[in-house]
Parts: structure tokens; sequence; C-alpha cells
């Protein structure tokens, strides 16, 4: 119950956060050991075994992984150009978009009865790929009206994600036992810390949120609307089961907003931020919503899917 009330906890820390920054703007420098952890709880609830799911649906995950870093990131360009965002927003969307898809997939992916080890694969081969790909978008992208500190990214990236992921793995290889008795905690541990992430942010930004606030809000909620869609619907004029289908609309729709808020204030700027943080709170939302509806339609009932 706790966890499924993820969204509110956000709500409720931010506001507080809003109403009284001082209580956070202290913690900008705990944004990445935060991540860190919520990367190690990650890598904790993953074994080589899912990596090798890989090889059995590489079909799917090729196209999931191609979509996601396709249509995510082109998406958010055209949404921050149609919104006629600053260039700190328009990077702060590209950093959403070019991200990898995020750990709430995978309880979402459960829930809406998809395929869980597709999606924990995908999730694993995204966040690996991301290192490399995150920066290499955002340069890509928008590189020519900004400075990007690509290999700094990079790095920054390798440290806080691949690393931190390896670890969490390793662990769970040599201490699988011990990792399963923790295996309970997790689960709140990443809740804790991406909220925590949230409300810094939302500190460090309360000045021009009530200015932004609102477009950035409903630039996200469209942003989501295009990965939560176009996932699902290029998977089935594929010719992919809908099991596969919703699966892979939450790998494409939910992103690592926690990371992209994190990389923005660490190289760009709190109101690059916004996004992210606002991204983090409404794709847990939207995912909710569309997992509960999904849950109560068989996954043979293809017109239930697609009126959703």
């Amino acid at each position: 119950m706790v966890i499924q009330l993820f969204p509110l906890w956000a709500v409720l820390l931010s506001a507080l956060a809003y109403f009284q920054p001082a209580l956070f703007v202290d913690l900008k420098s705990q944004i990445i050991p935060l991540l860190i952890v919520i990367m190690v709880a990650m890598g904790l609830t993953l074994s080589p075994k899912d990596f090798k799911q890989v090889l059995a649906n590489r079909k799917a995950v090729i196209v999931g992984v191609l979509l996601q870093f396709l249509v995510m990131p082109i998406a958010a360009l055209i949404v921050a150009f149609s919104f006629g965002f600053s260039t700190e927003l328009t990077v702060g969307m590209l950093l959403v978009g070019s991200v990898a898809g995020g750990t709430s997939s995978n309880v979402m992916c459960y829930l809406a009865k998809g395929d869980t080890a597709l999606s924990i694969s995908m999730t694993a081969i995204s966040t690996l790929l991301g290192v490399v790909l995150t920066p290499f978008l955002v340069s890509l992208m928008i590189g020519q009206s900004v400075d990007v500190p690509a290999m700094s990214m990079l790095m920054s990236l390798v440290k806080i994600v691949l690393v931190p992921v390896a670890v969490g793995v390793l662990m769970n290889v040599l201490f699988s036992d011990l990792v399963r008795k923790a295996e309970v905690i997790l689960p709140y541990v990443s809740m804790f810390a991406i909220v925590l992430i949230i409300a810094i942010v939302v500190a460090l930004s309360a000045s021009r949120l009530a200015e932004v606030g609102l477009i950035v809000a409903a630039a996200v909620i469209i942003h989501n609307a295009i990965g939560l869609t176009l996932g699902y619907w290029v998977t089935s004029l594929l010719g992919f089961d809908k099991r596969v289908c919703r699966t892979i609309a939450f790998e494409v729709g939910l992103q690592n907003s926690g990371l992209a808020a994190a990389l923005a204030i660490k190289f760009f700027s709190p109101v690059a931020a916004l996004p992210g943080t606002l991204f983090s709170v409404w794709h847990n939302i939207s995912g909710s919503l569309l997992a509960s509806y999904w849950s109560r339609r068989p996954v043979e009932d293809t017109k239930s899917d697609a009126d959703a």
C-alpha cells in the first residue's frame, strides 16, 4: 500500500519543499549518492539470467530499445519546441527523453499482466546502453546551441549507473540468500530516495516553478502519453502479442526521470531539472492508472487494450 501511494508521497514532500525550500536546499550534494542507492537497489533485483532473457526475446528487446532511444528523445524535442521552451527547459525535456526506462516500468508491467521478464531485461539493457546513448543524444540534438559536456556526462553515468548496477548484480550473485531476505525493503529504499530527490529539486527551483510549473507539467504529460501510445501501437502493428505490447508501452513511456533530474542539476541548472522532477511524479500516476485498467482486462482482449 505504501509503494502504491508513491505519487502521493512525492506530491506531499514536493509541496513541503516548495513552501519550505530551506529544509531541502542544503541537501543538493546528496542527489548523486541517493541516485547511486537507487541503482544499487536495481542491481540487487537483477541476476545474469535476466540479461540472458535478451537472447530469448531479442526481437522484442531490439524494437523496444529502438523505440526508447528514438521516440522519446525526438518527442521531447518536438514538445519542447512546440511549447517554446527556453534552452534550459529544452535540455531538461531532452534529458528525460534520452535516459533509459525507469524501474517503475517493471512494477507496472507486472500489475498489467505484461511480460515481466522482458521488462526487467529491457530496463537492464536500456540502462547499460543509456550510459553511452544519453550524452550522445543530448549532444547530438542540442549541442549546437548549448555546450553539452558529453564526455563528463558519460563518465558520470558510468559512476552513477553502470558501476552501482554492476555492484548490485554481483552482490546478488555472491550473497543471494542475504539479498532475498532484504528484497522486501528494496522498493521502500528506492521510493524514499527518489521522493527525496524530487523534493530537493523542487526546493532548488521553487522560485521558477510558480512561473513555468503548469506549462512544464502539460509538456511532460504529452511526452509521457506519446511514449505509452507509440510504445504500444508500433509493437502491435509489428505483430507482437498483447503481453509484449503492454510491456514495451511501459518501457518506452516510463523514464528514469530521477536520473534525468540529477544530470540536469549536475551539468546544467535546477530549472533544467524541472521536467525530470515533474515526469517522476506524473509517470507513476499515468503508469498506475494504465496498469490498473489493463490488469482488469484479459490479455487476449484486443479491443480493451486499444481503448486504453
